[in-house]
């Protein structure tokens, strides 16, 4: 615990970086080869950030295996949000992606390589050729190891820059002053409970998603929706929350990924009858579908009854007939899971799989510069000075009401790196630090000091499991009017629950009790954002599917939504459908 009669030491950077995943160290090594300090706070040794367990790849229009262009990319984008995501940032990120690959590559990556020495291409879903037409092979690979392997690659670059690493400390909140601007951040050593200030003329949240909000999921348990959190308690509302994309093939019962890249490689789905479903859902890309529309698939087999396994209550994958050589080296990863986890090998056996909680296509809005914006005082939006997002926990927003796979490390490595740019720009504007009040950090320490407290009463780990069954139950793959707003209710008096939480243990845990209990706190945020906004959206769009509303309505919901802390307020904004330099994509049904 920290003393309180002891002043709490400061550090100074010219960045501060929140979070060691793809995003936040692409931004850190843009800066520290400029020679601008930059600090990294991570609540987990760097390289066990959430980005090591990406498995697929990475989008590019290299054309390695297949003829691609980058505006065929970026139509498959649009496409595959449901026409909500903003064109301008969606034409940024495609084009970027060639050069942001090629950067990778000759930064260390190892990719896996076709016969002729460049970078092996797989198929994924959504994808085509000439604007939907066949399809294309555009997600760059390194096996099914692809986000290990840059992560890995990137961490150790910024080693070689000198990037300064707070590993394992915890954020607990913003520093803002009176006028808005972000000063820094209050963290927490979390072996020995110090707290430090960290002074910076630039924060940069790139803390990843909130998985963790759901009882079955692909995300680690550090995916606690912190950086959000922030942003929200710092009065940044939180963008499309209600689009939260479920996975296709969780292993069932258990959550962890298998990549679309065994999709990608030739696998398909079949149910209990032995049927290749997808041929009913989507007849021409068929398994290799967008995500939601497989994961809708998925379930309504499930609901019919046609169902595997003894309570039909899965569906199956199936490798076997790819060969082992194909299976064991293009995807060893989901070799070893399967192994582990199932007892079987893929190449022998298929693989039982249900949807799962895998990715938030909402967070924190931000500009294609990855510069935070909020609503004004006197006006519609503006800048919050000092602010950056990027990665999961941003909403640029390339993804719109759906993400196409490959495209999340896309997003991270473009918009990370696009943040670290900005901030070398910011920071030559802004050569000194803003004056730092006692004040600024009251509210930081005051939410800190909430949970110095232990004794008898209900524990952390209840709550927690009581919160995300209630997300799992009231806001999954099919939703409902009637169901979404008892979760409310449900969530509302979780909310009261929580403030009464109480710690146990804590002297013996390292603060693990303390930390876990700020990672619940944020949570039920994020929880509330995500049930709120997609309460009020009357419609189906992409990873938002009601029964009750079963069409898109463009006319109405063309809109971005907004989801403010103070009063579960929500508010909205227009879709950009402007692009930089190219022609607007419509909208249009959106089939595969």
């Amino acid at each position: 615990m920290p003393d309180p009669l002891r002043p709490i030491p400061h550090r100074r950077f010219d960045a501060l970086i929140i979070g060691a995943g793809g995003a936040g160290l692409n931004a850190a090594l843009r800066l520290a080869s400029a020679d601008l300090r930059v600090a990294v706070v991570s609540k987990v040794f760097p390289t066990r950030s959430h980005t090591v367990a990406a498995q697929g790849g990475v989008n590019a229009a290299l054309a390695n295996v297949l003829p691609d262009d980058w505006h065929w990319h970026m139509f498959d984008t649009v496409k595959g949000s449901d026409y909500l995501g903003d064109q301008d940032a969606i034409e940024y990120m495609c084009r970027e992606a060639i050069p942001t690959v090629y950067e990778l590559e000759h930064a260390g990556v190892p990719f896996s390589r076709i016969d002729d020495g460049r970078i092996y291409q797989r198929a994924f879903g959504g994808q085509s050729q000439n604007f939907g037409g066949d399809q294309a092979a555009r997600t760059c690979a390194a096996a099914d190891r692809t986000g290990h392997a840059i992560l890995h690659t990137l961490y150790q670059q910024n080693v070689r820059a000198r990037t300064h690493f707070f590993d394992e400390y915890f954020a607990i909140d913003l520093i803002r002053d009176e006028e808005g601007a972000i000063l820094g951040a209050l963290v927490l050593e979390i072996e020995t409970g110090e707290t430090l200030v960290i002074e910076a003329k630039a924060t940069l949240l790139a803390t990843g998603g909130h998985g963790q909000v759901f009882r079955t999921t692909t995300n680690a348990f550090i995916n606690t929706g912190d950086g959000m959190a922030m942003a929200l308690r710092a009065g940044v509302p939180l963008m499309d929350m209600e689009f939260y994309q479920f996975h296709p093939t969780g292993v069932a019962g258990k959550g962890m990924l298998i990549t679309e890249g065994a999709r990608g490689e030739g696998g398909y789905l079949i149910n209990g009858d032995g049927e290749r479903f997808m041929e009913r859902y989507a007849p021409r890309a068929l398994d290799l579908a967008s995500r939601d529309v497989v994961a809708r698939s998925m379930v309504t087999e499930i609901r019919e009854g046609r169902g595997c396994g003894p309570n039909k209550d899965h569906v199956m994958l199936r490798l076997d007939h790819l060969g082992a050589d194909v299976v064991h080296r293009r995807l060893p990863g989901i070799t070893d899971i399967c192994r582990v986890f199932l007892g079987i090998d893929p190449a022998e056996q298929p693989i039982p799989v249900f949807p799962t909680a895998h990715y938030a296509m909402g967070g924190i809005p931000t500009d294609r510069f990855a510069r935070v914006v909020a609503p004004a005082r006197h006006g519609p939006e503006e800048i919050v000075p000092g602010l950056y997002a990027a990665g999961e926990c941003a909403c640029v927003s390339v993804h719109g009401a759906n993400r196409l796979g490959g495209n999340s490390l896309l997003d991270i490595l473009v918009f990370g790196r696009a943040a670290g740019t900005d901030i070398l720009q910011y920071v030559a504007e802004n050569p000194n630090h803003r004056p730092m009040r006692d004040a600024d950090i009251e509210p930081a320490l005051t939410r800190l000091g909430r949970w110095d407290r232990s004794g008898e009463g209900e524990s952390v780990a209840a709550a927690k499991a009581d919160l995300r069954k209630l997300m799992e139950d009231h806001c999954g793959v099919f939703r409902d009017d009637a169901t979404m707003a008892e979760g409310v209710e449900k969530l509302k008096a979780l909310r009261q629950r929580v403030e009464h939480v109480r710690l146990k243990d804590q002297s013996r845990t390292f603060n693990t009790a303390r930390i876990e209990a700020l990672e619940l706190d944020n949570l039920v945020d994020v929880g509330m954002a995500t049930l709120m906004s997609a309460l009020h959206r009357q419609e189906s769009r992409g990873a938002h599917s009601r029964v009750d509303y079963p069409e898109r309505d463009d006319e109405q919901w063309m809109k971005h939504s907004l989801y403010a802390r103070d009063g579960d307020r929500m508010d909205y904004k227009p879709v950009r459908t402007k692009p930089l330099t190219v022609e607007s994509f419509p909208p249009k049904a959106r089939v595969y």
